[in-house]
């Protein structure tokens, strides 16, 4: 099977600028691929998993990836899937989430070996470029009339007082230049993007064909959608975020858990590399055996391995045993961190000894302390794994775990964390 081929299999490919062309040009020897990463966050989230998983793609087929990070079009603003004008942010803010980010994409690629991955910042041939030569080099082969009819400025211009400013209107042709000069540095030949950046892409497409008389290709993928319509990568607590210090990967792990059986077919096939052969045996399962999930865990182990590594892997497997199972005692205090970060609500009681009762109005796992009272008396209340029914209890820092928490479920689903500021 091809690498097109592997791709459409996978729903990977929305437009190609010449799919037959591109099919016959990567099967001619090895090909250098780019994707641009802009730090417009201190994190990357899960839509930037398409294209990274992507360029592992080419890779895998014997081509070279080029992970370009925007430090010049990160204090631009792409315009692209957007409504409204990104603020712009200081240098020293987007050269520290371009290192953030760095660190993220850096190991989805292999930097060693014959198709070596190759990482740049675009600030290095845009910082000395100076306006006049811009203008003159790049600017001259942009007709404003076409590049007002492209998608990402199309949008803003019909919206009703939005518009756009110049900053943005210019991002194409930034992004344009990009294409150029990774063409003449690195030999690159095609660039992948998300569906949102068609117009950007192929203007780069284009002005490699006007300025320098080469051949390149755009391809640009799929957003990925839910079944039912709903925005994919959105949580209540919002983004789905790679940086395990804003979604730890036990809530990283729940989030793939939690995958709808519609979908999960579809996302094994978009993020993971499992031979279809497999995809399709745990189709079956959804199919058959929907009451086992072994589609959603399948998925959530290989995304978040892929993600957070062996290690973080096995933590949120850990933490999702513990809960589910009752075994608390094999949690580690990195897994607690974990779970108050965004796994379970959690609030400081204070001081050195509190009620249990008052502590479940509190934290809202009672009503009142007469229905606390009766929770507790009818054996519906777990302290740390362990079953409690004396309603006057007193809680206090000695027995907690780590000595810094105490766990309180009531019932099978209903938990809160107690924890102790140690400063």
């Amino acid at each position: 099977m091809s690498l097109i081929d592997d791709l459409r299999q996978r729903g990977l490919v929305a437009q190609a600028s010449d799919e037959s062309g591109l099919a016959r040009h990567l099967a001619e020897g090895s090909r250098r691929v780019y994707c641009g990463f802009d730090p417009t966050a201190d994190s990357l989230h899960i839509g930037n998993l398409v294209p990274l998983l992507t360029l592992r793609r080419f890779q895998l087929f014997g081509h070279a990836p080029i992970l370009l990070l925007g430090g010049a079009t990160g204090m631009i603003g792409d315009p692209s899937g957007r409504s409204d004008e990104r603020n712009l942010n200081d240098q020293a803010v987007v050269d520290g989430w371009m290192e953030r980010i760095r660190s993220q994409v850096e190991h989805f690629v292999d930097f060693e070996g014959n198709s070596a991955a190759t990482m740049v910042n675009n600030l290095q041939w845009t910082r000395n470029l100076d306006v006049m030569t811009f203008l003159r080099n790049v600017g001259k082969h942009f007709s404003v009339n076409a590049m007002i009819q492209r998608e990402s400025v199309k949008n803003r211009l019909d919206r009703e007082g939005a518009g756009i400013s110049f900053t943005e209107f210019s991002y194409m042709l930034l992004q344009s230049n990009d294409f150029v000069e990774l063409f003449q540095r690195h030999d690159c030949t095609v660039q992948i993007g998300g569906n949102d950046q068609w117009g950007n892409i192929v203007s780069g497409v284009d002005l490699i064909r006007r300025r320098l008389g080469g051949e390149a290709y755009a391809l640009t993928l799929p957003l990925v959608t839910k079944a039912d319509g709903t925005k994919f990568g959105k949580t209540a607590a919002g983004a789905v975020w790679l940086d395990p210090a804003r979604k730890s990967p036990y809530g990283f792990f729940q989030f793939w858990m939690n995958t709808a059986d519609a979908d999960v077919v579809h996302y094994l096939k978009t993020f993971t590399f499992l031979s279809f052969e497999e995809i399709e045996a745990l189709g079956g399962e959804v199919s058959e055996h929907p009451e086992r999930r072994e589609a959603q865990k399948r998925l959530a182990t290989e995304v978040t391995r892929l993600v957070h590594g062996a290690d973080a892997l096995a933590s949120a497997e850990r933490i999702s045993a513990s809960l589910f199972g009752g075994d608390l005692a094999v949690l580690e205090k990195s897994d607690l961190e974990q779970l108050r970060l965004d796994g379970m609500d959690a609030t400081d009681p204070g001081g050195s000894s509190f009620g249990l009762l008052a502590v479940m109005v509190d934290c809202g796992l009672a009503k009142s302390r007469g229905a606390a009272r009766k929770l507790v008396s009818g054996g519906g209340v777990r302290i740390n794994g362990v079953p409690v029914s004396d309603p006057g209890i007193e809680l206090d820092w000695s027995d907690a775990l780590f000595g810094c928490y105490y766990l309180i479920r009531r019932g099978k689903k209903n938990w809160h964390m107690l924890v102790r500021e140690t400063g």
